[in-house]
């Protein structure tokens, strides 16, 4: 029976999803805020995005979200290997 480990799942997705806000915080301080709006917007289907951006997030808030998006990625990972794990087992028998 083929099946994903749900705590290597886990780990994937949560620090592939760390990773990426991470990305988006650097291009959040690095990037003009013309482009960084731009990019968001077009991410977003066309939503403007520009009222709802903080520029002046503490640093700290950008440690406990990192976290929090690492444990919800860990959290999805973990949830997806799961289904697919009872559903392999459920067309196996």
């Amino acid at each position: 029976m083929n099946t994903i480990s749900i705590k290597g799942s886990g780990f994937a997705f949560g620090v592939a999803c760390g990773l990426l806000y991470i990305a988006c915080a650097t291009l959040m301080l690095v990037a003009p805020k013309e482009l960084v709006v731009r990019f968001f917007n077009s991410v977003m289907h066309g939503l403007d995005v520009e009222s709802v951006v903080r520029w002046d997030m503490p640093w700290w808030e950008a440690i406990v979200g990192t976290v929090e998006v690492i444990l919800l990625g860990w959290l999805f990972g973990a949830l997806i290997a799961s289904l697919y794990n009872l559903a392999v087992g459920r067309r196996s028998s």
